[in-house]
């Protein structure tokens, strides 16, 4: 079933324009304190002259700023450069509107001093009645903004939150589960005997596993590098697991780590999911193949496996914390901050995982996702 269109009144956001004449006219009511004096000064009088040039100039005032000067500017830090656009921005709005004052006074055959009762002077409009109005609506303007963008993450605050706690039921449910630890105990038990020193190496990566699954991932974002030495000790579990006839590779092409932040078990999602549906050939190679790339701030993630027609079939509907619940969770913590590329064949299965992990979690943009199967 496909979702209703929004109704081109909504669509096309012309909702906007009542509101500025509305804006606009209360202004007036107050100024002249009878709206029905103002109303019929607006619609049978020149004034709608100067009345058009207050809504048309001091909207596009309030729209350059809300959607130019502070997404280039202010949520960049670059509150000088902001500022200074912000004050010419007002300045020219408001100098455009006083135009409105000599044309509205021709059309009534009069001279700006004898229309408005004023010595005629433009300064006297430009400071006492343009300026203030246009500083109003810039204000009331960047409220209605922050106060939407405030519900917007308070709405998304909530969904973190509950996404957590599914997060976690999931994956106490799924992937840290019973048989994942006693195939890992077991591994380790017949390596005491076959290998020791290996074993104690499994093990003491075994336990780091479980303090990191325990305690160590609890905050929204932790290190990067916590969560590569997280995917290295897992990776080599499942390796002992595994037959001989699986070939394991993991390339990481890296920067220093230390400084950069992830939300936890983000990388991990991709890493399991090629464990569980790598291919079970026994005459030809089965194979996973898992690169890491960090370009300054810029994060690749690319983890290909081996499988086999119906795994790969299977993989895209993965349940548990699998590739769906994933892609809503990063949906959820960088919104349009990263691109989820899926490539399935009958022999292969890939995910191209890029994320921006300089950008902050809370941003003001619409999620967007690249999502593609070949």
């Amino acid at each position: 079933m496909q979702a209703a269109h929004p109704h081109w009144f909504i669509r096309y956001k012309l909702y906007h324009l009542p509101f500025w004449l509305l804006y606009h006219y209360i202004w007036w009511v107050v100024a002249i304190g009878n709206p029905f004096k103002a109303a019929d000064a607006i619609l049978h009088s020149t004034y709608a002259i100067k009345f058009s040039f207050y809504i048309v100039f001091q909207a596009l005032a309030v729209y350059f700023n809300l959607y130019f000067l502070i997404p280039r500017y202010l949520e960049k830090g670059r509150f000088t450069i902001y500022l200074s656009y912000l004050l010419l921005t007002v300045i020219c709005a408001t100098a455009l509107i006083i135009p409105g004052y000599y044309l509205t006074a021709f059309a009534a055959g009069q001279t700006v001093g004898d229309y408005y009762k004023s010595d005629g002077n433009c300064i006297y409009q430009f400071i006492g009645a343009a300026l203030p109005s246009t500083l109003a609506s810039m204000t009331l303007g960047m409220s209605i903004k922050l106060a939407g963008n405030w519900l917007q993450t308070q709405r998304r605050q909530q969904l973190l939150e509950k996404e957590k706690l599914e997060t976690e039921l999931n994956f106490l449910k799924y992937q840290f589960n019973p048989h994942f630890l006693f195939n890992s105990i077991n591994s380790i038990f017949f390596l005491i005997h076959k290998n020791p020193h290996m074993a104690s190496a499994s093990l003491a990566k075994f336990s780091d596993l479980l303090r990191y699954q325990l305690y160590e991932c609890n905050d929204k974002q932790i290190p990067l590098s916590n969560e590569i030495a997280y995917l290295e000790n897992f990776i080599e579990l499942e390796k002992l697991r595994q037959n001989d006839n699986l070939q394991v590779t993991f390339n990481i092409q890296q920067q220093s780590t230390a400084h950069l932040m992830i939300a936890p078990f983000i990388l991990m999602t991709f890493v399991e999911n090629a464990f569980k549906h790598v291919s079970k050939h026994a005459d030809t190679p089965n194979w996973i193949n898992m690169q890491m790339r960090m370009n300054e701030q810029q994060l690749d993630f690319i983890v290909t496996n081996s499988t086999s027609d119906n795994a790969s079939k299977d993989v895209l509907h993965y349940g548990g914390i699998g590739l769906k619940n994933v892609q809503r969770r990063l949906d959820l913590l960088y919104p349009g901050q990263y691109q989820l590329e899926i490539q399935s064949s009958d022999t292969r299965f890939g995910v191209h995982f890029h994320l921006d992990v300089s950008a902050q979690q809370q941003t003001q943009s619409v999620p967007a996702l690249a999502f593609n199967y070949k």
